[in-house]
């Protein structure tokens, strides 16, 4: 019962990538393009969480620990890069 919820969740999550990656593909600015890709990182994060309650898979929670540790490195080399360039 509980793994069919968090899965449904899962799904759920899944799209919202979708909608985040439409916004990437026709966002107006690149500040946009850039928020949509820190949506794709913390319901990424969210996703290897719940799947490794599901599966009972240390390797995805160690995975998800990966991808939210990278994720802040993403938008900090976008300011840097984005304030050189004005």
């Amino acid at each position: 019962m509980m793994a069919s919820y968090l899965m449904g969740v899962s799904l759920v999550l899944m799209l919202i990538l979708l909608s985040g990656l439409v916004r990437v593909m026709s966002g107006p600015t690149s500040t946009d393009r850039m928020l949509a890709s820190q949506l794709f990182g913390t319901a990424g994060v969210a996703i290897l969480m719940l799947l490794a309650v599901v599966q009972q898979q240390a390797a995805l929670l160690n995975a998800a620990l990966v991808l939210a540790l990278l994720s802040p490195l993403i938008v900090i080399t976008f300011v840097a890069l984005a304030g050189r360039n004005p």
